[in-house]
């Protein structure tokens, strides 16, 4: 098959009796082993079946009673809250995404309550395997080592989105029976442990696309490191990963000539993708529950040919990033003291030219601005695509968008809101690369943490990545021409620009920040790197000259860097008539 379509594969198991799975108010309250009884699920078809539940769980959707408030990629915790973009729309549509994205964060926000219930959901689904698979009698040795590296892997991934989100929060596995315990115990080494069990016992290819294998756990092993700041163990694991590693499919690990190529479903699953969410569309399955219904909400508005619904523009202050020098090289320091032109407050119908000066090409492979192609859709007209200038700025996303020429395919159009079959990309080999940079950087290996950040800018300076103008704007499934649609101009670093750690950091984070952008990353990075506050709070004083979502934004630090603990599930953590959670600080 082409992946573990997890949740296709579950209804399967429920029409043939499979896995029901309890619903409860708190999923700290019970684990969810459902309605089966342990001795209908004590077998390796039951095991596999909580296993497929696990693994659909990833998606965030109809777990944890939220789409967007819980999808994987963290658009809104990760690149709302991060300055990648703002919520877009309109100010009445989902304002708990503007607290969230101004530093107004509050336990009462029911979408931080979705996100909890979300994450804990698939780890009672993991906790459920690794339970039965203890009892089964008819899985082999070798096979059971398997089947709990995979449910340990998926386990860990929900406790780093979860410690992330949360910092401070409770660990429940498999042998946990009393579930109303305190967020007091840091979960690292938790994650760690379970990473480092899946890095050892799984094997390099999966029996299917989208299952993990030994070389995704070597690469969430080793951000997990560099979360913790080890950096000279995540510089083995990350070397590891660059020199050996392969996808679940067995091609090694690699970069695509296209960046855009990591956000075409038509190329999902390639070399380089080491973990990924796995969506599907139009596959049988009925309405849009295989799709990636956590963006739903994320394609441009109005007479678009998607409808709906003008969320996730990308802010002003990203676009700037993306402005390059003569040597073709970022802005680090200065990037917004120019401006790109923008068509804010001109009509679509009115004459706009767009900016001149040299850019990154990464950024119209990220972002969708006016009289510049938006895939093979048309140029973007502006405003007609969007909500509200005044309210979240002039432009698209585009990372989340899918191709005309195979909308057909990849387009289910069967609700209100497009679903697409766009996998979700938890970490994908530019980032690795990154992430290495980094730790080399960290522990002075200057010249090859240069050397990986130079690997990922070649490949945006590769000709495949521009975008090129139509043959015929008024058609343009007809084809591009040979001409780029901008000044596009980029070219590495020279031989000994990483002359300090400083320096090579400050360029590093800067390179994330380029290549990830829309991607969920900015907001954790901006904390683990310790420079949230400063920032975010530069970011709201320059943005809010363009957008009046972020006019109150401001930054607290020593509060900010984590999320609050939803408030219900501090209330229902009571016992003996005191909650067991403990709120993060500040809130």
């Amino acid at each position: 098959m082409k992946g573990i379509q997890c949740k296709i594969m579950l209804f399967l198991l429920l029409s043939m009796g499979g896995i029901l799975y309890s619903c409860s108010k708190s999923f700290l309250d019970k684990p969810a082993l459902g309605a089966l009884s342990e001795d209908v699920l004590a077998n390796k078809r039951g095991v596999m079946g909580l296993l497929v539940g696990a693994y659909a769980a990833l998606d965030g959707q109809n777990v944890g009673g939220g789409t967007w408030e819980s999808s994987p990629d963290n658009w809104i915790y990760g690149s709302v809250a991060g300055a990648d973009a703002h919520k877009g729309s309109w100010s009445g549509d989902q304002p708990p995404i503007d607290l969230i994205g101004t530093g107004k964060s509050d336990p009462s926000n029911g979408f931080f309550n979705a996100k909890w219930r979300a994450d804990y959901e698939g780890i009672a689904r993991c906790n459920s395997v690794l339970r039965m698979v203890e009892k089964a009698t008819d899985i082999s040795d070798a096979e059971k080592q398997i089947f709990i590296a995979e449910a340990r892997f998926l386990r860990a991934h929900y406790y780093f989105d979860l410690k992330k989100m949360f910092n401070m929060v409770p660990y429940v596995d498999e042998l946990t029976e009393d579930l109303k315990i305190p967020n007091d115990q840091d979960i690292w080494p938790k994650i760690e442990d379970d990473f480092n069990f899946a890095y050892t016992h799984l094997n390099e290819t999966a029996p299917a696309v989208g299952r993990a294998n030994k070389w995704a756990a070597a690469a969430y092993l080793g951000k997990t490191y560099l979360y913790e700041k080890k950096y000279t163990e995540a510089i083995t694991i990350f070397s590891d990963v660059i020199n050996q590693g392969k996808t679940s499919k067995g091609e090694s690990y690699g970069l695509f000539d296209n960046f855009a190529d990591n956000f075409d479903p038509a190329h999902k699953n390639g070399k380089e993708s080491v973990f990924a969410v796995q969506m599907s569309a139009k596959d049988g399955s009925g309405g849009i529950s295989n799709a990636n219904a956590g963006d739903m909400l994320n394609f441009p508005y109005g007479d678009s040919p998607f409808g709906c619904c003008g969320f996730y523009q990308p802010s002003v202050d990203l676009v700037d990033s993306y402005r390059t020098d003569a040597s073709g090289l970022p802005y680090i320091d200065n990037y917004n003291s120019t401006v790109v032109t923008n068509d804010m407050g001109i009509s679509s119908d009115s004459s706009f030219t767009p900016y001149g000066g040299t850019l990154d090409p990464r950024l119209d492979r990220t972002v969708g601005r006016r009289g510049i192609p938006y895939l093979d859709w048309g140029n973007h007209p502006g405003q007609k695509w969007i909500r509200d200038q005044n309210y979240s700025g002039p432009y698209a996303p585009k990372k989340n968008i899918f191709p005309q020429k195979t909308a057909d395919e990849y387009w289910d159009k069967s609700s209100w809101a497009p679903g697409s079959a766009i996998n979700i990309n938890i970490i994908r080999f530019a980032d690795v690369l990154l992430m290495a940079a980094e730790a080399e950087a960290q522990a002075g290996s200057l010249d090859k943490a240069l050397e990986y950040v130079n690997e990922v800018r070649n490949r945006a300076a590769k000709p495949e990545t521009f975008v090129y103008k139509y043959i015929d704007p008024s058609s343009p499934l007809d084809g591009v021409t040979t001409t780029p649609a901008a000044n596009y101009k980029i070219n590495p670093y020279a031989d000994g620009t990483f002359t300090s750690k400083e320096v090579a950091l400050k360029m590093i984070y800067f390179e994330r920040k380029l290549e990830l952008a829309m991607e969920g990353h900015r907001f954790f990075d901006l904390v683990r790197w310790g420079i949230a506050a400063t920032t975010l709070n530069t970011y709201f004083t320059f943005e809010k000259q363009f957008a009046a979502d972020v006019q109150s934004g401001v930054f607290t630090a020593n509060k900010n860097e984590y999320f609050p603990i939803p408030l219900e599930q501090i209330d229902l953590s009571v016992k003996d008539g005191t909650p067991t959670l403990t709120q993060n600080s500040g809130y």
